[in-house]
């Protein structure tokens, strides 16, 4: 694309037009999920009205169109990240339920008593609570790299707890809560001079940052459509396949079998093996439509964009008396999370909703982030591609006269 268009990529999302409460729309909460834009919807009314069948079973002529568009998106997911081949990327509900087959099928074939498994002080609970049953379970040990003042993790506390216990290490990407951009090349490398896979959480990176499994040499990488313009409910688990093909099925049903016996069960190859059941059809087809629009906009572009907004933004909140930054980490993307001094951050958003201007307030599926930083929540503002200066300035309008009616 040769110039990010802004106007012309507003226009593309629907929603952007409506009003909330009498005033325009100003859209911040998208690290819970983005807006979609009529590209993607279009292929909603599509699929519906021109292919709607089951995947991957019947003979018939719609059941193959849709079979085949629903394994055009698992080719696009893979170019999309460098993947070495389509079997290595599982197609899942979102991002949660690919951590927990991670942490039930990789958990039942390498944990077992006495070992560790490394997370991060800023998960988000869907990398900390299956993380947790599987110790339950196995008799296994978490252990948390911890991180400073600035929202950014302790390097050298993370190089001393690796050991020969490590059986994995799951962390982030980026923070939802803070916007941490943490360094996971450099995570994996150290985790792989021992040996140890790393499962990387790409919830809140993989619509902002460029993904390249392959450079980063990461051995999982877990995702959702829905915050990278797709609809709800479609998620990619990637594994590599050395690891995959040792895993055990994460459930069972139809599509993951080669023969079943009442005797025995032969399960099927990969991607298969993992994908029990009818999938959300609907929504893994029509993410093949939102790669397509990241695609044509540039992932480059985007983080640009963003980064441009996210600076902007800081500096306008800075500005305002009482108001404190959670999470100052060298390295951010599109996520500021802030208190004000006397202020619960609930009434702040109750506030900013009647003004037409949508947020996040609470401690955002981190809790113990929050316990860090020796606070109940935050009010977080989440840009996205469709953002605009307008957007931060009536938001920053509309923050001021919260507090004004507050304090």
């Amino acid at each position: 694309m040769e110039k990010f268009d802004i106007n012309k990529i507003r226009n593309d999302f629907p929603i952007l037009k409506r009003e909330v409460n009498g005033k325009p729309l100003v859209y911040l909460d998208n690290g819970a999920t983005t807006q979609k834009p009529k590209f993607v919807i279009d292929a909603i009314t599509n699929y519906y009205e021109e292919m709607n069948s089951n995947v991957h079973r019947g003979v018939h002529y719609l059941s193959q169109l849709s079979t085949d568009a629903f394994e055009v998106t698992r080719r696009k997911v893979q170019q999309f990240i460098n993947a070495k081949e389509e079997a290595e990327i599982i197609i899942t509900k979102g991002t949660t339920e690919s951590i927990n087959l991670v942490a039930s099928c990789f958990g039942k074939a390498f944990v077992h008593e006495g070992d560790e498994i490394i997370i991060s002080a800023m998960e988000h609970h869907s990398n900390i609570v299956p993380w947790q049953m599987l110790c339950e379970d196995r008799g296994a040990v978490l252990r948390v790299i911890p991180m400073n003042d600035k929202g950014e993790l302790d390097m050298k506390a993370y190089e001393e707890l690796l050991s020969d216990k490590t059986k994995i290490v799951a962390v982030a990407y980026v923070s939802n809560a803070l916007g941490t951009i943490n360094p996971v090349k450099q995570i994996i490398e150290m985790a792989h001079a021992r040996n140890v896979p790393v499962l990387v959480d790409a919830a809140q990176a993989i619509q902002h940052i460029a993904i390249d499994v392959q450079e980063l040499d990461v051995d999982f990488l877990a995702f959702s459509g829905h915050k990278m313009y797709a609809p709800t409910g479609v998620g990619v688990l990637y594994g590599k396949r050395v690891l995959l093909d040792a895993m055990p099925p994460y459930q069972g049903g139809g599509d993951m079998i080669k023969d079943v016996t009442f005797e025995k069960t032969t399960y099927n190859e990969l991607p298969f093996k993992f994908e029990a059941g009818t999938p959300n059809i609907e929504a893994g087809i029509c993410f093949a439509a939102a790669i397509d629009y990241i695609n044509s906009l540039g992932i480059e572009n985007i983080k640009a964009h963003e980064d441009e907004l996210l600076a902007y933004a800081t500096q306008k909140l800075k500005a305002i008396a009482g108001v404190r930054i959670i999470g100052e980490a060298e390295y951010k993307s599109s996520v500021i999370s802030f208190v004000v001094d006397g202020v619960h951050p609930y009434d702040i958003g109750v506030i900013l909703d009647k003004l037409g201007i949508a947020v996040r307030t609470g401690h955002h599926c981190a809790q113990p982030v929050m316990d860090r930083f020796n606070i109940p929540g935050t009010v977080r503002a989440s840009l996205a591609l469709y953002n605009t200066k307008e957007d931060i300035d009536n938001f920053v309008a509309g923050l001021t006269r919260a507090l004004n009616m507050l304090l």
